[in-house]
């Protein structure tokens, strides 16, 4: 009895089993073939481009750095101000050192000292040269060489002496007026040099005060430009201010890039600067049109020129990228571009205009060779071998093989390609 139980049980799942099989291959030969549906090539701009991506800069970029050591006492200006050249941006209160106090107020008093020496050599100088003193010598020796000279002369005249002893007198007064011209003109020339040995010291003095007075106030009295003072060396908009009221900052020397207090740029002069692929770097040249897209500002792209293109590749991730540089040729009024937007500029390899084109989906490739399916009845393609030109990743240009009046398969079923297999749909 248990056998037969377990007979029954197996032909009623086999009998359900063939029940199912046959709703099943029913339903199949009753469902409706596939409905393919057909486009018409259209008449459309087609750009091949390659994409860098990158960022919005402006072309100058100023650091702003302060000419003395010390601490922020006062910020003028605010980040996004508009500045012009020489405008006041900070003040650095000075907070010197005691060491280099004392070592100005000593060159201090070292000048004075030699000032006052350098006075009193001039005074003495101007009063020999006042009493002759220094020219008397020479003038005596030229008193007495021109009596001589006269004596002979006259010795001459009556016949006592021969002309060329005379002419050894008159020599000998000739190098006497000499000397005695030369010595006037050297007790001038030693008084000039010890006036111009005054104004030296004196400036000396100048100097030493003022670097007293600069490192005690960060100015001097006849300066016109306070060092203590930072102001704008051109004229744009404050993008940055990376220090506070209270922040300790540094000069700029030899030594030591100094602390940036400010950061200025021109916002009317901006470039986008991105990296290129290295497949795509060989197409560019300078001069070829951009069209950059803000991700920050929607519905809106700018115009833009290549103008650098960078000699050598840098590698990122695995693949090497190329530096390029363009001009930013046209921004709407109304458009403010902030420095540091990120961005993507599509460079414009070939453009064709208002060609005839079919989307990119609805191309069949074969090796070397093109073909779309032209649509022949109902439900019915056929292959048709067509020429293309350039294409953007979308849409691809028709060279030739098919206008606007013919109906192509749109290529978005899974199954469309069985009619490359039989020809047919």
């Amino acid at each position: 009895m248990k056998n037969k139980g377990c007979l029954i049980g197996t032909a009623v799942f086999l009998v359900a089993l063939t029940g199912i099989l046959i709703f099943y291959f029913y339903k199949q030969n009753t469902t409706d073939p596939i409905k393919y549906e057909s486009v018409k090539p259209e008449i459309r701009d087609v750009l091949k481009k390659a994409v860098a991506t990158g960022s919005i800069k402006p072309r100058r970029e100023i650091n702003i750095k302060p000419q003395v050591s010390g601490v922020v006492e006062k910020l003028y200006v605010e980040e996004g101000a508009m500045v012009t050249k020489g405008q006041k941006l900070a003040k650095i209160k000075l907070i010197p050192s005691e060491v280099n106090i004392n070592s100005a107020q000593s060159n201090v008093e070292l000048a004075r000292i030699r000032m006052k020496e350098s006075e009193r050599e001039l005074e003495r100088q101007r009063n020999l040269n006042a009493k002759n003193l220094d020219v008397d010598q020479a003038k005596v020796s030229y008193d007495i060489a021109i009596k001589e000279e006269e004596r002979n002369r006259q010795l001459l005249e009556e016949g006592v002496i021969s002309e060329t002893e005379y002419n050894q007198f008159k020599l000998d007064f000739e190098l006497r007026k000499s000397q005695y011209e030369n010595s006037k003109i050297t007790a001038q020339n030693t008084v000039s040099q010890f006036a111009t040995e005054l104004d030296i010291r004196r400036q000396e003095l100048e100097a030493a005060i003022s670097n007293l007075q600069l490192l005690r106030e960060g100015a001097t009295k006849n300066s016109k430009q306070v060092s203590n003072i930072i102001v704008s060396t051109v004229n744009g908009m404050v993008l940055d201010i990376p220090v506070e009221e209270g922040s300790s900052v540094i000069e700029r020397n030899t030594f030591n890039e100094g602390t940036s207090v400010a950061t200025v740029a021109d916002m009317s002069n901006l470039i986008f600067e991105g990296k290129v692929d290295e497949a795509d770097v060989g197409k560019l040249n300078a001069g070829m049109p951009l069209v950059v897209t803000v991700g920050a500002v929607v519905d809106t792209t700018f115009a833009a020129m290549l103008e650098f293109i960078s000699p050598k590749g840098v590698e990122e991730e695995g693949t090497v990228k190329f530096e390029i540089k363009a001009a930013i040729t046209d921004v709407p009024d109304d458009v403010f571009l902030r420095a540091g937007y990120s961005a993507n500029a599509d460079v414009i390899l070939e453009r064709k205009d208002q060609v005839v084109s079919v989307q990119e989906r609805d191309i069949i490739y074969s090796g070397d060779t093109t073909f779309v399916e032209i649509k022949k009845g109902d439900q019915e393609y056929e292959k048709l071998e067509i020429e293309v030109g350039i294409s953007d990743g979308l849409y691809t240009e028709v060279v030739s093989g098919i206008d606007t009046t013919s109906s192509i398969k749109k290529r978005t079923d899974p199954n469309a390609n069985e009619v490359e297999d039989n020809g047919n749909g």
